[in-house]
């Protein structure tokens, strides 16, 4: 018997909206369905599009104050609306409802950051008399919104990662469109309702749900839409490059990222760091813990201390504030990650603790020994899984944490500030945590990658100055 909802609208620029062909979002924990969103059409996206062009327009002419005034009522609104945003977000995504509302949290966070950068966008004055002949001349440079942002956004942060496009769009005076995954599209949704109620002008902000393959292109190869941010996989950011033209691209594309743990390190502190490192979100997290490298000293100490504090772990319901690890976004995913680690171990790597899995869940699973051959080595897990090394000594772990395509963020535990500024300059990644597991982030810092972990920054200043462009303005002085 299908089970009757109220069905969700989309936020079609500036106006909730309906479709008769929807698409049912459904919890991953049961697989039971939450609501039902629009499946948007090709057409529906050349529509927003057009209407994005005239919020543009109006974006760019809002005053400063203007905008500030909007994105801090938005996060006000969602301060006083905290636990219906993060039993959303727990319901239709992964997280468990510690891990979303701490997620709500930061999306607040993001939002009022967001508002701060808008009076800091600036520009400078330009020496033109450097130039002999210009001596009559003097000016500077602003920087100016791009125009229309397509966004387009994962499952596993479903609010604050589309916090971290919309914020600085709307600060910067663009207008976007965001297509969220199309298995949490609700919490975007929630995100357009507090900017809708905090009197955001129509046309600036829409939010569009459909599939990937129906809408996705439009967004992407239309000329009018002037940037894609894109926050995914490999494969998908790969053919958005091809396929976007001539236009900005911002790209986080994830990684495998390696953790350092040498024998003078903290040895409770990193367990306890990179435990939850590797399995927060049930492991969907493009920071996440994969490859810790342990000096071979301590490894046995680390791995005893790792493998218990893992098993501790309890996985179970979402909503219950005991749960520390829910299921994977669909029993799919599961599927695949089981795949990995059942070839990692026929090819000769040893299970340590986990390696089971029940419908979409995935049991938190600890590898050592792993051939180089096998996939888990070199590709992103994206799922509750992390691998053990024995390493001589530092050298051998920056080798081996730089011997992959990606380079997003790294760690490393020592007291030796030498050791520590050795991986400081020589690890090939966009960010290192030291004394600390490689997935901690504030969300005012630079975020992206090296290498196939992406393109450009996130992080609310550096978003900006990827959605903004510099427009020299020049008086020649005709009594000078």
């Amino acid at each position: 018997m299908k089970i009757q909802v109220a069905g969700r609208k989309m936020y079609f620029a500036g106006k909730w909206t309906g479709r008769d062909q929807t698409i049912e979002v459904r919890d991953p924990q049961d697989n039971s369905i939450i609501d039902t969103v629009p499946a948007a059409s090709a057409e529906d996206m050349l529509q927003c599009i057009e209407e994005a062009k005239d919020g543009a327009k109006i974006a760019a002419t809002m005053a400063v104050h203007e905008r500030m005034a909007v994105i801090y009522k938005a996060a006000d609104y969602i301060e006083a609306n905290k636990e219906k945003y993060a039993s959303t977000i727990a319901r239709e995504g992964s997280k468990t409802i510690r891990e979303a509302t701490k997620e709500v949290a930061r999306c607040i966070q993001t939002l009022r950051i967001s508002a701060e950068e808008a009076r800091r966008i600036h520009g400078e004055t330009i020496p033109f008399d450097q130039m002999p002949g210009s001596e009559n001349r003097v000016g500077y440079y602003q920087q100016v919104p791009i125009g229309v942002i397509g966004a387009i956004t994962p499952f596993n942060d479903p609010l604050n990662l589309v916090a971290h496009k919309v914020g600085p769009a709307i600060a910067s005076g663009n207008a976007i469109i965001v297509k969220p995954a199309t298995v949490t599209p609700l919490s975007a949704l929630l995100l357009a309702e507090a900017f809708a109620e905090a009197g955001l002008p129509s046309k600036v902000l829409s939010v569009i749900t459909g599939y990937g393959s129906e809408i996705g292109d439009v967004l992407v190869k239309h000329p009018a839409v002037r940037m894609i941010s894109f926050t995914g996989g490999l494969e998908a950011g790969e053919e958005i490059a091809r396929k976007a033209g001539l236009k900005k691209i911002s790209m986080e594309l994830g990684s495998n990222s390696p953790v350092i743990v040498l024998e003078d390190a903290d040895l409770e502190d990193a367990v306890e760091s990179t435990v939850s490192g590797a399995f927060w979100a049930a492991g969907q997290n493009c920071l996440g813990v994969q490859r810790i490298y342990i000096q071979e000293s301590v490894i046995d100490q680390f791995k005893t201390a790792f493998v218990e504090r893992t098993s501790q772990y309890n996985m179970g319901d979402k909503q219950s504030e005991l749960t520390d690890m829910g299921p994977l976004i669909t029993e799919k995913e599961a599927i695949r990650v089981e795949k990995m680690v059942n070839e990692a171990i026929e090819k000769g790597a040893m299970l340590l603790t986990g390696g089971k899995r029940n419908k979409a869940f995935y049991s938190p699973t600890v590898l050592t020994n792993i051939p180089e051959d096998c996939t888990i080595a070199k590709e992103e897990i994206f799922g509750p899984v992390v691998l053990l090394y024995s390493v001589l000594d530092i050298d051998t772990a920056i080798e081996k944490s730089n011997d992959v395509n990606y380079g997003l963020q790294a760690g490393i535990f020592t007291k030796n500030i030498d050791k520590a500024q050795k991986a400081i300059a020589k690890m090939d990644v966009g960010g290192i945590m030291v004394n600390d597991s490689s997935d901690y982030r504030i969300d005012a810092m630079p975020f992206g990658g090296m290498k196939k972990s992406g393109l450009g920054r996130e992080g609310i200043k550096f978003a900006i100055h990827e959605m903004t462009v510099p427009k020299v303005v020049c008086f020649k002085l005709s009594n000078y």
